[in-house]
């Protein structure tokens, strides 16, 4: 009985190594195709992340307030001052439009004197991180 009982054991080993060796993982090739709309999101979107960076430098903030108000007024402030980057940002509830990168405070009271001819409330800000 033993003597059968190891004979099954060899049979079926071999059977199911023959098996195993035909089996294969997915070798399958997949190809994705994504919309090109969704890369052009994820461009504007670092884009717009490099552009909030808070870093050390004084920057001018002319507007806080409503969404579209914002989007008008930086429309201007790019128009007015090409010499100046400038970004909006969303600090709850209000849309923030801030010119300049400066390394130094002088810098940025210059700039400020003369973004004060067209934007009266507009003052220097430092942002925190």
């Amino acid at each position: 009985m033993k003597i059968q009982a190891v004979k099954h054991l060899f049979y079926y080993s071999f059977i199911l190594s023959l098996v195993s060796i035909s089996l294969r993982a997915q070798d399958r090739n997949l190809t994705i195709t994504q919309d090109p709309k969704f890369e052009q999101l994820l461009n504007e979107k670092r884009k717009t992340n490099a552009s909030i960076a808070v870093d050390e430098r004084y920057k001018i903030q002319v507007f806080s307030g409503d969404s579209d108000t914002a989007k008008k007024i930086l429309t201007d402030c790019k128009l007015d001052f090409t010499d100046l980057d400038g970004t909006i940002v969303f600090n709850t509830p209000n849309y923030k439009v801030w010119l300049g990168n400066f390394r130094t405070k002088i810098e940025a009271e210059r700039h400020l004197i003369e973004i004060r001819t067209k934007y009266e409330n507009a003052y220097l800000i430092k942002p925190q991180k």
